[in-house]
């Protein structure tokens, strides 16, 4: 019974974080960023803005619903690394398994977010502070691993050259309506760049 209430306090928990989701993009579309306040986005998802706070610390938040999900996924993939896999292959293996899982690259919400960053001075500092911190993680994670490998700096290096080869890819596919909304071809477009960007570290021994 305990379980079975948790589930479901879990669920509704789910239903409410998304329904206040949809309704800011609803609105920053119809109406701006700007334009449109914390109260304004509560209303529509029928909370309070008090509920609101309890899901996400502002509005800008809203706009990147996924990113510890990614950060936990790559940690999670260097956690579980085989005794033949490189640190770039690792890498590569994370951002299957994040594209593969959601949805949310080719949503509406990703092409307005990036339209939002390119025009929100306080959505761009958003990205690029989550950005920042995404990278950090990820490569002291990465440098733990591979202590042989890898220094801060040089596991710095790699994690930066991987997720920036995913921000170069996604502006520019979603920059494509056709292909923006083909989970298939982000993917394809994804791991293509990513590739590209460690070529030089997938094709490297592991010893």
């Amino acid at each position: 019974m305990i379980a079975g209430m948790s589930s479901l306090r879990d669920r509704k928990r789910a239903r409410t974080r998304q329904a206040l989701i949809d309704a800011a993009v609803d609105l920053f579309e119809r109406h701006g960023y700007d334009r449109t306040g914390v109260a304004d986005i509560a209303a529509a998802a029928e909370v309070g803005t008090r509920t609101f706070f309890r899901y996400f610390p502002s509005k800008e938040a809203l706009l990147f619903p996924e990113s510890d999900d990614r950060i936990r996924a790559a940690v999670e993939a260097i956690a579980d690394r085989g005794p033949d896999e490189g640190p770039a292959e690792v890498l590569l293996r994370a951002l299957r398994t994040v594209t593969a899982d959601s949805e949310e690259l080719g949503s509406r919400l990703a092409a307005l977010r990036l339209r939002l960053i390119r025009e929100v001075p306080v959505v761009r500092g958003r990205a690029l502070q989550l950005q920042l911190d995404a990278q950090r993680e990820i490569a002291r994670h990465l440098a733990a691993a591979y202590p042989q490998r890898l220094d801060p700096v040089t596991a710095a290096a790699l994690v930066g050259a991987f997720v920036g080869a995913v921000a170069g890819a996604l502006q520019v596919l979603l920059d494509d309506p056709d292909q923006a909304t083909d989970p298939a071809a982000v993917q394809a477009a994804l791991r293509r760049a990513t590739e590209i960007a460690l070529t030089g570290w997938a094709a490297a021994p592991t010893g």
